[in-house]
């Protein structure tokens, strides 16, 4: 079972709070697969990952660049194939709602939410339900004044 944490966003749009995250998961010497609502998000994220400056160095990828084996940071709006993901992350983000069927694949997914929006905060409590009656270890995070405050 994998461990999910679902990351309420309060503060800062997903376009600024992805990169650090993502820096995290690197800095650690890990790979991440970015699983999109669409393929408008995966280019509008593929432009924003290479103009970020926190941190200023995101190296990816998506389909059009190819080559997802070298990719530490893979976009995609593919679920992953029964293998996992194509670059090999262990770390898998879930946007725009998005759903995997391949969770057990990952060592940590985590599932960025928009908290000022009703559809999305329900939709969010839905997959909460359906992965806490699967048996995933789950944990919820809120952006706080000092950073992402863990909630439960």
């Amino acid at each position: 079972m994998a461990e999910i944490g679902f990351y309420h966003l309060t503060r800062t749009p997903l376009d600024q709070a992805l990169p650090r995250l993502l820096g995290r998961v690197l800095a650690g010497g890990g790979r991440a697969m970015v699983l999109c609502g669409g393929s408008e998000r995966v280019e509008a994220l593929d432009a924003a990952l290479w103009l970020s400056s926190d941190p200023d160095w995101l190296p990816h990828g998506t389909k059009r660049s190819g080559s997802a084996e070298l990719q530490p940071i893979w976009l995609t709006d593919e679920d992953p194939p029964a293998e996992g993901a194509p670059n090999g992350a262990r770390f898998l983000f879930l946007l725009d709602g998005a759903e995997s069927e391949r969770l057990d694949r990952f060592d940590r997914v985590l599932d960025l939410f928009d908290g000022n929006d009703e559809a999305a905060l329900a939709a969010a409590r839905r997959r909460w339900a359906a992965a806490k009656a699967a048996g995933h270890a789950l944990s919820y995070w809120q952006q706080g004044a000092r950073g992402w405050e863990k909630k439960g």
